[in-house]
């Protein structure tokens, strides 16, 4: 569609026709175009692609018989357990392992609130930063601890170095290598079946531990952490440079090793920047290309571990199954997403501002709408929290996928390990439905769905509305909550809504027009993250010890397909109705009710 500008001339002469004629177009504005879409396109063929590869690396790492290249990752293997002092034979039940995993993560909370409280006395502090506030310092110590990496502070202006990299990096290799763990420990209660009787143990926690990481994690992140730093991503440990614009304006550039943090940050699904711009950053990603590589990284894990289930499972299909239910969800969000950022802002109209490439408020030029709308959409289909563009720019349907990608439960892929044992709650409570609409009890891969599973996973949803919902509406009502609050009516409900639901979630992204760096903010989301992260993951833990102890009977005419299209179809619909019928009150009153004043030109 061809544009058109007004000229000077022609508004100092208020050419009433030809500016009625541009404010149509720029009410119109140039919708999504097929270059963003083969952009999107292309991404999804390669998150396929990585699927079937690495989700059988993962298989081998975690399920084989003999691990890949035993004479590198196999020794460091066995130094770390003759180190940790670890039997690696030794098999532990679901309470042995979810408390080992309890009280690893407590002691490493422990320990990063500790290097933030210090570390104006620790080395690698060139900017001689103070202590970090203790509210700030126990929100972060969790943020980190839970893979949410919500950050209320400015990296390059309060943490040191040695905070950025023993804390906070170091975190995100430990908690996306727990999320892989709990991820198998689900998957194999649900999968295992024993000749003779049936299997009481779900693996050893410590053993899954380090080969997430020495087998997975590690590999993958050096090579490409040096691909980014060839593309300008910077790593290293210099002080601030000091320089001076064309203009003469002085100006600061924060240094630092960014590149091994960034490269975690993605591939954990971790999403805290070392910058307060995150990868909206040049020097976290400094062009078209690294965002797309930063873009595949946060997919990979949680898309190859799809295909590490069915290989599990003894069922390819199912995996995919799973696999297909997420594509549909993500695809119906980035569509959602770009459309809606496609097109320009209601509230510009009457303003002789040319919107016919969209809307760009908050956005970076390099990367442009099809590529931020996509950002948006797989960092919160994931429990990444990363960002490229500002989502509290974003129009009001815009920022409703971001919004609702986390409310329903982070399992659009969602985080490493996080997501796959999200879906499997979710495919337990489909089932469920399906033997009650076949009038049978309902089966899974042959063990049978009883009452204790469907109490535990009712459990399980019911946690993360609760955590959310109960704290939003505590900080709606108390001084101390809106008054960190830059916006009022719809939007800023839609912010304090979305502060919650990315610490429940796990994700750390926001709506940044709230304050969250504040006693009362830092401490309530802190508890959130925390409780989203871990009181979910017993119950989970639960399933699998109740399901690892049952016998596999075989399929018979009267078992409900769980293999196929059908079920995509089911279990998509249910983790929409119970993302609907959850959050859907609170979402009419926020980014829906301001899409509609935003048409009728109104604005809070």
């Amino acid at each position: 569609m061809a544009r058109e500008v007004l000229t000077e001339e022609q508004e100092i002469r208020g050419d009433a026709k030809q500016t009625k004629r541009y404010f149509i177009r720029a009410k119109t504005g140039d919708v999504m175009t097929v270059n963003g879409w083969i952009q999107i396109l292309l991404y999804m063929a390669m998150i396929f692609a990585i699927t079937k590869p690495l989700g059988s690396y993962m298989y081998r790492v975690f399920e084989g018989d003999r691990q890949p290249l035993p004479r590198l990752f196999g020794a460091i293997e066995r130094l770390l357990y003759k180190l940790c002092g670890v039997d690696s034979k030794q098999q532990q039940d679901w309470k042995q392992y979810t408390l080992a995993m309890l009280v690893f993560s407590a002691i490493t909370l422990l320990v990063t609130y500790g290097i933030e409280r210090l570390q104006d006395v620790l080395p690698l502090n060139p900017q001689n930063f103070p202590p970090v506030a203790p509210d700030l310092a126990f929100n972060t110590a969790a943020s980190f601890t839970t893979n949410t990496n919500w950050q209320a502070y400015s990296g390059e202006s309060t943490m040191s170095y040695l905070t950025q990299m023993a804390g906070l990096a170091w975190h995100n290799f430990m908690s996306a290598a727990i999320g892989i763990g709990i991820a198998l420990a689900l998957a194999r209660g649900i999968t295992y079946r024993l000749q003779g009787g049936a299997a009481k143990t779900l693996g050893n926690f410590w053993v899954d531990l380090v080969r997430a990481t020495v087998y997975v994690l590690i590999p993958i992140s050096i090579p490409i952490a040096l691909l980014l730093v060839s593309q300008g991503v910077i790593q290293n440990f210099s002080a601030y440079v000091e320089i001076a614009t064309l203009e003469g304006v002085k100006q600061t550039l924060a240094m630092g090793p960014v590149a091994s943090q960034e490269i975690i940050k993605e591939l954990g699904t971790n999403g805290g920047g070392f910058f307060n711009a995150n990868s909206a950053h040049p020097f976290e990603s400094a062009n078209p290309l690294t965002n797309f590589i930063e873009m595949l990284l946060i997919f990979s894990i949680p898309a190859a571990l799809t295909y590490t289930y069915g290989r599990m499972a003894r069922d390819q299909k199912q995996g995919w199954v799973l696999f297909g239910a997420m594509a549909l969800i993500f695809i119906v969000g980035v569509w959602m997403a770009y459309r809606s950022e496609a097109q320009s802002n209601p509230l510009m109209r009457g303003i002789a501002v040319d919107q016919g490439a969209g809307n760009w408020e908050g956005k970076e030029a390099r990367f442009g709408i099809a590529n931020s709308a996509l950002f948006a959409t797989v960092t919160t289909a994931t429990s990444c929290g990363a960002v490229n563009s500002m989502h509290d720019s974003f129009t009001a349907l815009g920022g409703l996928v971001p919004l609702a990608n986390i409310q329903l439960g982070e399992l659009v892929f969602g985080g490493v390990g996080a997501g796959l044992y999200a879906m499997l709650i979710y495919v337990i409570l489909s089932v469920f439905i399906a033997g009650l609409m076949v009038g049978r009890t309902p089966e899974y891969l042959g063990k049978k769905i009883e009452s204790r599973e469907i109490k535990l996973s009712m459990l399980y949803v019911l946690i993360f509305p609760l955590l959310i919902l109960y704290y939003s509406g505590w900080s709606l009502v108390a001084p101390y909550g809106v008054s960190s609050l830059n916006n009022a009516g719809p939007h800023g409900l839609s912010e304090i809504l979305y502060a919650y639901s990315s610490a429940a979630g796990n994700n750390g992204s926001a709506f940044a027009g709230l304050n969250a760096n504040t006693p009362w903010f830092n401490v309530s989301l802190g508890l959130t993250m925390l409780a989203g992260r871990f009181l979910m993951i017993v119950p989970a833990m639960a399933v699998a010890g109740s399901l690892v102890g049952k016998k596999a009977v075989p399929e018979s005419l009267g078992t409900f397909p769980t293999n196929g299209s059908l079920f995509v179809v089911l279990l998509v619909g249910v983790i929409i109705i119970v993302g609907a019928l959850t959050f859907f009150p609170a979402l009419a009153l926020g980014p829906i009710v301001e899409h509609f004043l935003a048409q009728a030109g109104k604005v809070y």
